[in-house]
């Protein structure tokens, strides 16, 4: 199983995400929850498309903080 940090960013009329460790792995949706459902079948389609060329899947390096600020 792999775990990767997807960003979720709400655009002007949809959403798009993406994850830091898969470069080119994107996604969008008109809403939050369907651009996130489309990108769990992206990662898995990106994941599908390494193992096919042989290249090695890489490690998820990244994390996302929220920080309050007063």
């Amino acid at each position: 199983m792999y775990r990767f940090l997807v960003i979720v960013e709400k655009a002007d009329g949809n959403y798009s995400a993406y994850s830091p460790d898969l470069p080119g792995c994107v996604a969008t949706g008109k809403s939050r929850e369907e651009a996130e459902e489309r990108m769990h079948e992206a990662i898995g389609l990106h994941i599908a498309g390494l193992r096919e060329d042989g290249l090695q899947i890489p490690e998820s390096r990244s994390s996302a903080i929220y920080v309050a600020v007063l």
